[in-house]
């Protein structure tokens, strides 16, 4: 699966890795299991849902 993110200010979804998504999970809410979250992010977006944290949204595409 592949992880697109986009913060709420950009037009375009751009491909992630996991350790970047991790970084801008930390960056949104460093105050949380960052690995939790995106373990949580993960399950939701194989179900096909989009995910919004903060000014940041997750979706995938399934490669």
């Amino acid at each position: 699966m592949d992880i697109y993110t986009q913060y709420n200010y950009e037009k375009k979804w751009m491909k992630t890795s996991s350790k970047d998504a991790l970084r801008m999970i930390e960056e949104e809410m460093p105050q949380t299991d960052a690995q939790g979250i995106l373990d949580y992010i993960i399950s939701e977006l194989k179900q096909g849902k989009k995910v919004t944290l903060g000014t940041c949204r997750f979706m995938s595409k399934e490669a």
